[in-house]
């Protein structure tokens, strides 16, 4: 009789999977989010309104990743899912009611006239803010372990805010600035544009900083960490990844300074993509920092096998719709209202 679970290695298909996914709702959801903080600073109403549609087709579908990666750990991984949750309860409702708020402050912004369309304003930046400093709280809590006793989260309600989270949290409000900032640059022209690229430049070296001390500071945190990134030969395997990173930085900081559109977004992605690498490798097996591996939390085989199948239908189509939406609204975004 087939079987998936025969021949496929289930937990690390949807260990791929699931980190695919939150690694896409990073980066799209991660440049929108980096408009909205970017969103008061703006010289002018209508470069306000150029950033705001530059994103308007976008920002709704980036969000279906954060469903994948989140409905994916739970149903693929229920351990993992029952221990995470409560320790990170908090910091979650707070990311969701700040999504929710941009959101609901997208339908109205368009819609307000005069002085009321200020507070949209705010709500607009304040809802990213608040949904990308919880981001960030909550990838400081994830590496730095959750106390799990048994099978069960065994902390407090609030062991996730500590000076170490609320850092991560700052830092990722700045690189999700960079993503927004080099998006504008490739999105808008004349005046935003030309502000745009002055406020990529300010971010890039904060996102330089945070992201050193970070890459630093797992391996003092935890000595097996340390071991696999500076022990021989692993230090010269791994030595491409902070080299490839400097690099990134200093192409992108070439690349604002000459003029370029397109490489200023793809070069952020790229040191991304790299931290998310140099991330995984630090964290891998675990899907519990140091206490759960991926095999440990996976739920049973015919349970991974079946949500295998939906996901294998569906994936292509989400995929193709997102290739599709980014092409028919590719170009310079206006000031005219289009929402």
């Amino acid at each position: 009789m087939f079987s998936f679970e025969s021949f496929l290695d289930l937990p690390l298909i949807w260990f791929g999977l699931i980190g695919t996914a939150i690694f896409l709702y990073v980066l799209l959801d991660g440049f929108d989010l980096g408009v909205g903080i970017l969103f008061p600073f703006a010289p002018s109403d209508q470069c306000r309104d150029r950033m705001m549609n530059s994103i308007a087709p976008f920002w709704d579908g980036n969000e279906t990743w954060l469903v994948l990666g989140g409905g994916g750990l739970f149903a693929a991984f229920p351990l993992a899912y029952a221990i995470l949750m409560p320790a990170l309860y908090i910091p979650v409702i707070l990311m969701l009611l700040g999504l929710i708020f941009r959101g609901v402050a997208f339908e109205f912004r368009f819609k307000a006239h005069g002085p009321s369309r200020r507070i949209w304003d705010y709500a607009f930046h304040f809802g990213s803010l608040v949904a990308t400093l919880m981001q960030g709280m909550i990838l400081g809590a994830f590496v730095q372990g959750v106390k799990v006793t048994g099978r069960s989260f065994a902390g407090g309600a609030f062991d996730w805010l500590n000076a170490y989270s609320v850092m991560t949290g700052v830092a990722l409000v700045f690189g999700y600035a960079l993503l927004g900032a080099t998006w504008l640059v490739m999105k808008t022209d004349q005046g935003t544009q030309e502000w745009a690229r002055r406020s990529a430049s300010y971010v890039l070296g904060y996102v330089g900083l945070f992201l050193g001390i970070v890459s630093l500071s797992m391996p003092m945190m935890n000595a097996d960490v340390r071991a696999l990134w500076f022990s021989v030969p692993n230090l010269y395997y791994l030595l491409p990844v902070p080299l490839v990173t400097a690099a990134l930085f200093v192409f992108i900081w070439r690349d604002l300074h000459r003029g370029e559109e397109y490489r200023p977004f793809l070069m952020s992605i790229g040191v991304f993509l790299m931290g998310y690498i140099g991330l995984g490798i630090s964290l891998w097996p675990w899907l519990v920092p140091f206490e759960v591996t991926f095999r440990q939390a996976a739920a049973a085989p015919t349970s991974q096998s079946l949500l295998l199948i939906g996901t294998v239908l569906l994936l292509p189509l989400v995929l193709a719709y997102t290739g599709f939406c980014y092409y028919l609204f590719r170009g310079k975004a206006s000031h005219e209202s289009a929402y």
